[in-house]
């Protein structure tokens, strides 16, 4: 599932025909880098792909003043089913990507078990931050958004302050964990 030609082919489907440019402009008025898996740099490179795989095509090219001219694109459609199949996917599909924090907890360096402890305060810290940041995002754009859009921020938030919350059980949960790791003998 690709949430860079969900974010294109929908927003053609919705607005009609628009230029990388316009496409770049929403994605930044969206703040899509805040609650996707893309930048806003990614449009451009993406709006190529598209083309070249016949999801998008040239609509027509516009010149505004002294403006450089941009292609207008319209979404095809083979662009249509694309987005039918996408949106079935992103609707249905469970995606929660592995963590490489994960395999790191897991395979501890025994010489710097003394370090952890403060490692994980300081992401405990940066969690807090980036929850408290992202609800009050949320809260304070609310009003511009549609009630979909409102769930989909909403959805972030919750996700930050689930991971919080799973950090700070383990921050409660280090001192058993070092003295297991301490109390295992040295594999060499």
């Amino acid at each position: 599932m690709s949430s860079i030609r969900l974010f294109i082919l929908g927003s053609l489907d919705e607005r009609g025909p628009m230029h990388g440019h316009a496409l770049r402009l929403l994605a930044e008025e969206e703040h899509i880098d805040e609650w996707t898996d893309f930048t806003v740099g990614a449009v451009y490179g993406a709006i190529k792909r598209l083309d070249t795989e016949g999801l998008i095509e040239e609509d027509r090219v516009e010149k505004h003043g002294n403006y450089p001219e941009r292609m207008v694109y319209r979404i095809t459609g083979s662009g249509h089913s694309m987005l039918d199949h996408i949106r079935l996917e992103a609707l249905t599909e469970i995606v929660i990507k592995a963590d490489p924090f994960n395999l790191a907890l897991a395979r501890l360096d025994r010489d710097q078990l003394d370090d952890l402890p403060a490692l994980i305060a300081n992401r405990v810290a940066r969690l807090r931050e980036t929850a408290r940041t992202s609800t009050e995002h949320v809260e304070r754009i609310a009003h511009h958004l549609t009630i979909a859009e409102q769930w989909s921020l909403k959805h972030q938030a919750a996700r930050w302050r689930s991971e919080l919350e799973w950090h700070e059980e383990l921050l409660a949960a280090l001192p058993e964990i070092i003295s297991d790791e301490k109390s295992r003998k040295d594999p060499s």
